[in-house]
């Protein structure tokens, strides 16, 4: 291989995202996605990269502390050095089907384009002698938040937080979980076909659907992307993930209703939403965002969803909607938060390192400024739907409290949708965390305003 083709092979490019996560704290899949289709990867390598990516956020900690084991001052390698020797690490303990000749080859050629000879001589050392002293044990640190923190690549204080909340049983089965690839999950448009016979016409196109057994408009792919069939060009099924699409279930929705989205960007809730509205009824949903771009996309996912008719996207700031919008203006208000995120972990495996306490307690007031907004939007009788995709009880029942103890004119109310109403766990409460039915973690809480 020369040195064109090495820089566009899996190990590489590997090395520069992992690099950009790290300093930038950019999203995996973005920069993953954005890889393979500018063809900065050898198309046949592409599978290999997501699999050294996703599989080296995940055991981040761990391979660590192998590198803590072989290398005295791992601080001080510069940042695409320390990623070289993560996905070296991770294919040699995780990846039996690679020899390791191959990859220690790969990463010691890799060291030679990008630094140096010392690098290089320092690359091949290390691994070699990994290969012969093999994989130091966990098991035996004496502190048992810094070992299960490596065991189960999580930081200390995500594994104190989720430990008190759930206990270590289901700790245990979350975080083993979370290595799991991530399903793909379709949402159908069910205005225009049904779930069935989505399936039927992507047999045809040799891809493979299920029906959910949870989100009663979605269906599970089994192989390939959907985004080439003839079904997403027409917009009749989107990208969605099973846990995101009980929101509009939960709205209970009418024809006739006019619905405020705060939180809309890119819109998915936004055009799953509209399905159950009609013009003809005067129906409606009001998407907002504060970004221009963003509300941009709203605007293409509605068009490409065929939905266009009833979904009208602004520019807002969803902490002051009464300045846009005037009060008690909606039938409907679906607050869908800005979270941690912890809940797409198995989709974005690098957020675990990014949370820390101080963003969660920012978090947290800027969900109950949002949700002090949208309750004046809400008429009287009318519902407001909390959802965010995390899974900390700072972000969502902490809210849920904080929030009713200023708005004594809103209660929680049950879940009345016969499709999703067996999975409320309490008062018009969904609470899913990934390793429940295999969704992205995620909780739902519907309020209802009973005064003025």
């Amino acid at each position: 291989m020369n040195k064109k083709e090495r820089i566009k092979s899996a190990r590489y490019v590997a090395v520069d995202i992992l690099e950009a996560i790290d300093i930038e704290k950019a999203y995996s899949n973005l920069l993953l996605n954005a890889k393979i289709k500018n063809k900065q990867v050898n198309e046949k390598d592409s599978g290999l990269l997501t699999e050294l990516v996703y599989g080296t956020l995940q055991h981040q900690l761990m391979l660590d502390f192998i590198m803590d084991h072989f290398i005295k001052k791992p601080q001080k390698l510069e940042g695409w050095v320390k990623q070289l020797f993560r996905i070296s690490f991770y294919q040699l303990e995780y990846l039996q089907n690679i020899p390791s000749h191959a990859v220690v080859s790969e990463a010691v050629e890799i060291a030679k384009i990008r630094g140096h000879q010392g690098i290089s001589r320092l690359v091949n050392g290390v691994l070699r002698n990994f290969l012969r002293q093999g994989t130091p044990d966990a098991s035996k640190i004496k502190n048992e938040d810094e070992r299960l923190s490596i065991q189960y690549n999580l930081p200390i204080g995500l594994v104190k937080t989720l430990i008190s909340e759930i206990g270590m049983n289901e700790f245990i089965k979350l975080t083993k979980s979370l290595n799991k690839p991530a399903k793909m999950s379709i949402r159908v448009n069910q205005k225009f076909i049904t779930r069935e016979e989505a399936i039927r016409q992507l047999q045809i196109e040799n891809y493979h659907a299920a029906l959910s057994q949870i989100a009663p408009s979605g269906i599970i792919g089994h192989s390939g992307l959907p985004i080439h069939t003839h079904l997403f060009e027409d917009g009749k099924i989107t990208i969605q993930d099973e846990s995101s699409m009980l929101v509009a279930e939960v709205l209970d929705l009418k024809k006739h209703h006019h619905v405020l989205d705060a939180c809309a960007a890119p819109g998915g809730k936004t055009t799953h939403i509209a399905q159950f509205l009609s013009k003809e009824n005067g129906g409606c949903v009001t998407a907002v965002d504060i970004h221009p771009h963003k509300v941009k996309l709203i605007k293409e996912n509605a068009l490409r969803m065929h939905v266009q008719d009833v979904v009208h996207e602004c520019v807002a700031d969803s902490t002051e909607l009464s300045k846009r919008f005037g009060d008690e203006g909606f039938d409907r208000v679906l607050v869908d938060a800005p979270c941690s995120g912890l809940g797409l972990i198995r989709r974005k495996p690098e957020i675990r390192y990014h949370v820390t306490s101080d963003i969660i307690e920012s978090l947290h007031q800027q969900q109950l400024n949002i949700l002090h907004s949208a309750a004046k939007m809400v008429k009287l009788e009318g519902v407001l739907v909390y959802s965010t995709c995390t899974i900390l009880t700072k972000e969502n029942e902490m809210t849920v409290n904080d929030f009713l103890k200023e708005h004594p004119n809103f209660e929680k109310v049950e879940i009345n949708n016969a499709n999703v109403k067996h999975l409320q766990t309490a008062l018009g409460q969904i609470k899913l965390y990934p390793h429940d039915f295999g969704t992205d973690g995620f909780f739902i809480q519907k309020f209802k305003k009973i005064s003025d």
